[in-house]
């Protein structure tokens, strides 16, 4: 029961499928973008109980300073069964509302950086029932060079609720690469540590995925990804009504999302 209490609480690391305003501009600018996936997979396990999910999102970018500021929702459904399946029902969260901001520009040479706090907040949830809050504080840089990038993320909180996780690291490695037809390639590694739970918790995880922006289909972008982590069955599992399901078991994810 603890390793799935603890599972639970780790799954919730949000989202590579939040949109944002990448190209630097003149002026300032404002952006939204809406998605619908099947299934909500944040650092490769899924929030949603391999259900799907709609995701909405707004940014802000000051692109003389490179300075930006945005917001991000999705529905999830982590907490609840966590504190369900530990107390028999009572679970509370089912939204995931993030909220963040940095500054990105270029550092010379090709080079790119991106630096700044997340802030993932559960209006509602009573995960701290069973084990900790799961509002959760993140601070993280990127480095970029062409089509590739590095990023650390660390807590300056308890990591989605597991106990004495303060200052929990995610080490993000990847690429996007233009291939042909617009088709874009993406390919990530990341290894997520838990502070304080390093045998029980820490996993790697990645993802291959294709996407393409179709200009006569009111720039709407189609994405397949296959995804998966190298968690172990009976480590993390969803609810025994759905067959307790490995919930970083290895799967396919379908998305469609535009940028407005």
């Amino acid at each position: 029961m603890k390793k799935l209490i603890l599972a639970t609480a780790i799954a919730a690391s949000f989202v590579t499928t939040m949109a944002r305003a990448e190209d630097a501009k003149p002026d300032n600018e404002f952006s939204f973008n809406a998605a619908v996936v099947s299934d909500y997979r944040y650092r490769g396990l899924t929030q949603t109980r391999f259900d799907p999910a709609l995701q909405v999102g707004a940014d802000y970018t000051h692109n003389p300073t490179g300075l930006y500021a945005g917001t991000w929702l999705t529905n999830i459904k982590w907490i609840k069964d966590g504190v369900d399946m530990a107390k028999g029902s009572g679970g509370k969260g089912d939204v995931e509302w993030d909220i963040y901001g940095g500054k990105r520009g270029d550092i010379g040479g090709g080079f790119t950086y991106d630096v700044g706090g997340l802030y993932y907040y559960y209006p509602g949830n009573n995960y701290a029932d069973i084990a900790k809050n799961a509002n959760t504080f993140e601070l993280y840089g990127q480095i970029g060079y062409g089509p590739g990038y590095f990023k650390y993320s660390q807590s300056l909180t308890n990591l989605f609720g597991a106990v004495n996780s303060k200052y929990s690291q995610y080490y993000d490695l990847g690429a996007n690469i233009e291939t042909f037809y617009g088709i874009m390639l993406g390919l990530h590694v990341g290894h997520q540590n838990v502070r304080g739970n390093p045998s029980q918790a820490s996993y790697t995880d990645w993802k291959i995925g294709l996407s393409k922006t179709f200009d006569d289909l009111a720039g709407i972008t189609l994405g397949v990804a296959y995804v998966g982590t190298d968690l172990t069955d009976g480590f993390a599992t969803t609810p025994a009504s759905d067959g307790l399901k490995n919930v970083g078991k290895n799967g396919v994810v379908f998305s469609l999302s535009k940028t407005f």
